[in-house]
This record gives structure tokens, C-alpha cells and sequence, in this order.
């Protein structure tokens, strides 16, 4: 059954407190603007609005609008209508059709979304809603992402306060963050301490906290170093600080384990949904994912919540842009035999920062990926160039396998190779 051409093309200009909709027809006349306020009441006239438009047809209806998500898509998907988004920088191209000077308003925004969506729905994505276990997984992915943003920020004001009085501390460990050092600076919290701490004290801490890269009586020579002469109140007033933000790391600490363990739940949902959606004959998306070398959790969550459709269509060529792993080309004018190719920088950041470390892994557990990345570094590419081409391999690799519905195999690929 062919999909039902649409006869009203709407553009929704999106704002906090109110939003701009212009509606046109399918000869570019405009029918009708109306701003729309930010309410449940006023999304749902607004819907009934459109509805009548199109007599009451959904599916003669194309929304188009920048932001993909919110109340707002959210409400249009509930009624039955086709959502398409754009990106902002396309919307600005397509601007230019109607004002060359650079003006703008929310009228003529609204105004252009509907009539570009009109003369090419191609440049824009359809929405699909997506399950529940999808919008939790990319929530708590993301906020996973924020702690540990949060998490090196604290650690690095931590570190700047240790070398404002103690800086042989920070030959024992960088990492302020980790509980087994704030444990420590709790023991040692300045060079008078060090001189009286017991190596086996240290020992014992180590060994409640099961670390084995240190040993404790090096640890306690590289604190009891020659202290440097500082102003006085300096250590007290560093010390006050550095308490703070450890009490700060640890409850990060403890958000962190509770994200990761939230996510390996939601994770552990998909397959059972996907079994009870008629899929059985097929291998898992997560199963599948999961196959693949230096594939952890938070890699796994990422791809999930940020790359959904694509993955589950095996898109390649999707997967690699959205991950910046696409390079660009530029060859115009007299620099035809020239041509530059250059990093993909308009990218999903957390799926890049994802496919970073899962290639990162990968090159260090997988001897394909490995071999790979050291003849890249041979080459004279960089380290994040090498790793680029190591996503990039692993991305074709996992589109073919879902497309086939089979899980990673080190054989085939040794073979394909």
C-alpha cells in the first residue's frame, strides 16, 4: 500500500513559550499562520486545528520542524501526523530563498519550514516513535556522559589545589576522583602527615581497595618527598577545598554505578521486547552489537540511544557520518587536482566520542583491528586518524551483520581481510 501524499504542509518555528505554525498547500499557498502557546490546551487546538485543514486526515498532513524531540513532536506523533525534521543549518540555506539580506522572524522561519518541506521532503528525516526503553536508555546514557564530564572537572580543581601545596601527592596518582585516592589524601592530607604515616597503614588501604599496580612503600617515599615552602594558611585553605570537591566526587561516584547499572537493565530488556514483536528468527540487535571486540555497556548504550533507526536498518553509510567517522572532501575551482580531505567535524559528539573508545579497545584486544591501526600509524596517519579508519571497518562490519542477522565472527573477517 503506497503512502498517502500529503495535501498540507506545515512548518512549526519551536520556542520555550510559544511556537510560530504556518500551514500551506500543495501549490505553495499560504493557508493560514497561528501562534501557538506552550500548553497542553494550546498543542491540542493546534492538532485539532491541522486536522481539520486535511478534513480530518492525518495522513495528508507533513509537519516539518527543527527540534526532533520534545512535548511538542511528541504531541504531533500522538495525533497520527508525519513529523520531519531538518537540520539548522539546511533551514538556513533554504532561508535564503525567501531573504537575501540575512532577515529573520519566527513568522517567515514557520514559512519556510512548510514550503521546503513542500519542494524537498528528501533534505528532511522523518520521525518514528521510538519504544520506551529506547528514550530511557538515551537519557540515563546522557547523563552518564554529563557525571563523567563533571567528574574530570572536579578531579582537575583537586589536582590545581594539590600543587598549590602538595604536589608530591600527585606522583602517587593523577586521578583525584577514584575512591581509593580520596582515601588516601584522607590519610595523608599534607606533607606533616606523610612524615608519620606507617607503610603499612598503606598497605592495608591498598589492599581494602583492592589496588595492586602500587606498592605502598613507594608510595609513601614519593609522599615523604622535601616539602616546597608555600604561605602560610595555604595548606588549610587548600586542604578545606580539596574536602568539598571530594565530597562532591563521591556522590558522582555513586550516581556513575547507579547510571551503569540502570543501563545494563535497559539493555537486558531489548531482546525479550524484541522477541515479543515477532523477531525471533532473527539475531538481536543487542546481541549482535554486543559480538563485536571493544564493544562495552556505555558504547553499547550510545549506539542505541543516539543511532536507533540507523542501526536497526544496518545503515551503513548513516552510521559512519552521524559518527564522524565520513571524512569530508573539498575539490572546487583550481584546486581540482588538490583534493583535501578533511575530518567530519558536523557529527553526533557523543556517538563520536563512543566510537572513539570503541575503536580504541578494539585496536588494543583485537589483532585485526590492531594490525589495522599500526599500519595506519606506520603510514604516518595520526593516532585519532588510525583509530577513525578502525570505527570506520567496524561499522561496515556491524551493518553487514545486521543486515544478515549474524553475530560477529573473527574468522570471516580474517578471510574478508
Amino acid at each position: 500500500m503506497s503512502e498517502q501524499r500529503p495535501r498540507v504542509f506545515v512548518g512549526i518555528d519551536w520556542a520555550q513559550e510559544g511556537h510560530q505554525v504556518c500551514a500551506v498547500d500543495a501549490q505553495g499557498e499560504v493557508i493560514e499562520q497561528r501562534a501557538v502557546e506552550h500548553t497542553a490546551s494550546g498543542l491540542a487546538a493546534m492538532c485539532d486545528w491541522l486536522l481539520q485543514l486535511a478534513e480530518g486526515e492525518p495522513g495528508a498532513i507533513a509537519v516539518a520542524i527543527e527540534t526532533p524531540h520534545g512535548i511538542v513532536v511528541e504531541t504531533l506523533l500522538d495525533h497520527g501526523l508525519a513529523v520531519h525534521a531538518i537540520n539548522p543549518k539546511q533551514l538556513d540555506r533554504f532561508r535564503d530563498r525567501f531573504s537575501m539580506s540575512g532577515a529573520k522572524d519566527d513568522r517567515r522561519d514557520a514559512h519556510v519550514l512548510a514550503d521546503s518541506l513542500r519542494t524537498d521532503r528528501h533534505a528532511f528525516r522523518k520521525i518514528a516513535p521510538e519504544s520506551p526503553t529506547i528514550v530511557e536508555i538515551r537519557e540515563w546514557s546522557r547523563m552518564d556522559t554529563e557525571l563523567k564530564q563533571e567528574y574530570v572537572q572536579l578531579s582537575n580543581r583537586c589536582r590545581d589545589q594539590l600543587l598549590r601545596y602538595f604536589p608530591q601527592f600527585l606522583g602517587v596518582s593523577k586521578d583525584m576522583g577514584t575512591p581509593w585516592v580520596m582515601a588516601l589524601w584522607k590519610l595523608v592530607p599534607d606533607p606533616g602527615a606523610a612524615q608519620v604515616v606507617e607503610p603499612k597503614t598503606v598497605r592495608r588501604l591498598l589492599a581494602k581497595h583492592r589496588i595492586r599496580k602500587i606498592d605502598a612503600e613507594a608510595a609513601v617515599a614519593q609522599l615523604r618527598q622535601t616539602p616546597m615552602k608555600v604561605a602560610a594558611g595555604t595548606p588549610e585553605a587548600a586542604k578545606a577545598h580539596i574536602e568539598l570537591l571530594c565530597q562532591r566526587l563521591a556522590v558522582i561516584n555513586d550516581q556513575l554505578k547507579l547510571c551503569r547499572q540502570r543501563l545494563k537493565e535497559l539493555i537486558d530488556q531489548l531482546p525479550a521486547q524484541e522477541s515479543s514483536e515477532g523477531k525471533t528468527g532473527e539475531q538481536h540487535i543487542v546481541t549482535i552489537v554486543q559480538s563485536l571486540p571493544g564493544v562495552g555497556p556505555i558504547v553499547l548504550a550510545a549506539l542505541l540511544a543516539e543511532a536507533a533507526k540507523p542501526l536497526r536498518e544496518g545503515d551503513y553509510r548513516a552510521l559512519r557520518t552521524l559518527t564522524g567517522v565520513a571524512p569530508v572532501t573539498k575539490r572546487t575551482g583550481k584546486s581540482k587536482k588538490a583534493i583535501r580531505v578533511m575530518r567530519r567535524l558536523a557529527c553526533n559528539k557523543r556517538l563520536a566520542n563512543a566510537v572513539y573508545h570503541w575503536a580504541r579497545v578494539a585496536s588494543q584486544r583485537d589483532e585485526t583491528s590492531k594490525a589495522r591501526y599500526q599500519a595506519l600509524r606506520k603510514r604516518g596517519c595520526s593516532h585519532g586518524r588510525a583509530l577513525r579508519s578502525v570505527a570506520d571497518a567496524l561499522l561496515r562490519i556491524l551493518a553487514a551483520m545486521v543486515r544478515q542477522g549474524s553475530v560477529y565472527d573473527p574468522q570471516r573477517r580474517r578471510v574478508a581481510a
